[in-house]
């Protein structure tokens, strides 16, 4: 008769430190964020979140960045989801250039890269003013929608998407799919729609998370060009609202912790295998 052993587990006290530290690390500064923006002095008041939606400029500029978001993302996804699939099926030994390439935007400063932007656009219209490029200069720069923005976080978003997608990429025998899909009479863009991209669901909603919140964060770009997004617009309500501002602060981080639990939610669901007959 076959003896039940049972393991006893040891308690290790270093093995909760590290998420110990995190949590007070995070949680922390949130807390204090919290206290100042409900502490009236005397008593709670919740006031400064309930004036948040009548703010002005908050509805405009919330939908200024997201509408800059949602392009980035399609953006940032139509050019380096081809480009990485062509790249692992046709040029394997490039991968570490365009890894280098794609990381150079964490190399160059954000001043450094504002600078560049400005030049440009400054040279543009005075070189390019007989000539039709000089309106697609002047259209980027449009306050309502400034499409130079949407340009900048492409290539701010590159590094993270690139990581996502490469990830996700090597979990998937990509070139078996595309012979496979090919061998069954599909085209090339059905074959990376149909047999490919299924396969990369988790890989790309983490690029699309990564770029919504670095559009919804960022900051000195918008800024130093001129423009107000989401987060701008939290900078400029600090000097004469200040817990208005940490209040919009603590409500933004809360709200990509929601982005980002059901993110985890939907790219953990495997959808059930079919057994052919």
């Amino acid at each position: 008769m076959a003896r039940l052993t049972f393991s006893r587990t040891r308690f290790r006290p270093g093995r909760g430190l590290v998420p110990a530290a995190a949590a007070v690390y995070f949680l922390v500064p949130l807390a204090a964020s919290v206290v100042f923006s409900v502490d009236s002095g005397d008593h709670v008041t919740f006031g400064a979140y309930s004036q948040i939606v009548g703010t002005e400029g908050f509805t405009d500029s919330l939908l200024l960045s997201l509408e800059l978001a949602v392009t980035t993302i399609v953006l940032v996804l139509l050019l380096m989801v081809p480009a990485m699939v062509a790249l692992r099926l046709g040029a394997p030994k490039l991968r570490s250039v365009v890894a280098v390439v794609c990381s150079l935007p964490l190399v160059v400063p954000p001043i450094a890269f504002v600078a560049g932007i400005s030049t440009v656009l400054k040279w543009g219209p005075e070189y390019l003013s007989r000539t039709p490029l000089f309106q697609t200069i002047v259209a980027i720069q449009n306050e309502n929608y400034p499409f130079v923005l949407v340009l900048a976080y492409v290539v701010m978003a590159l590094p993270f998407v690139y990581q996502a997608l490469d990830a996700g990429l090597r979990a998937v025998d990509v070139r078996t799919l595309v012979e496979a899909a090919r061998s069954c009479g599909a085209s090339w863009p059905q074959a990376l729609v149909r047999a490919v991209l299924p396969n990369l669901r988790g890989a790309l909603l983490n690029a699309s998370f990564l770029t919504l919140a670095l559009v919804l964060g960022e900051f000195t770009v918008s800024h130093l060009l001129g423009y107000q997004p989401f987060a701008v617009w939290i900078v400029d309500i600090s000097g004469a609202q200040a817990q208005m501002s940490v209040a919009v602060s603590v409500l933004s981080l809360l709200v990509t912790w929601v982005l980002l639990l059901a993110l985890a939610a939907v790219g953990g669901r495997r959808t059930p295998s079919r057994t052919a007959p």
